[in-house]
């Protein structure tokens, strides 16, 4: 199954770096989601992030706890995220952790893709089964 949509995001909250030398940075940062379309909700979002001194290199893991509706199943989820931009040339994945779903949502497994608009807006892709 496929669920498609759009999310805003706010509350973008970095924490001082815990690392950082030679140019290059490590830091964490939690921030907040709303979720519109197949998939309704919120979540929050806690990352860990590396910024270099090239700054179209860089990359993130994160964990996301998403609450909501998923065409019209109630629960919450868990997705892992794992990105990376090498000069430019970016990769993201964001999968739902196996087993994390609860209520209507269990069993749940999928991947999200997330496009960014020129204006900077968020739309996703969810590929899912349940």
């Amino acid at each position: 199954m496929t669920a498609k949509g759009t999310f805003d995001t706010a509350n973008w909250t970095p924490q001082p770096p815990f690392d950082d030398r030679d140019g290059v940075t490590l830091g964490l940062v939690t921030l907040d989601k709303t979720w519109h379309g197949d998939l309704t909700g919120t979540s929050v979002v806690t990352m860990l992030i590396a910024t270099t001194p090239v700054e179209e290199s860089r990359s993130y893991v994160a964990i996301e706890r998403v609450e909501g509706t998923l065409d019209g199943r109630r629960g919450s989820f868990v997705v892992q995220h794992d990105a990376t931009a090498d000069e430019g040339e970016r990769s993201l994945r964001i999968r739902v952790v196996a087993d994390s779903a609860t209520g209507e949502l269990r069993g749940l497994r999928g991947e999200i893709g997330i496009v960014v608009a020129p204006d900077g807006g968020h739309s996703y892709t969810f590929d899912y089964t349940l």
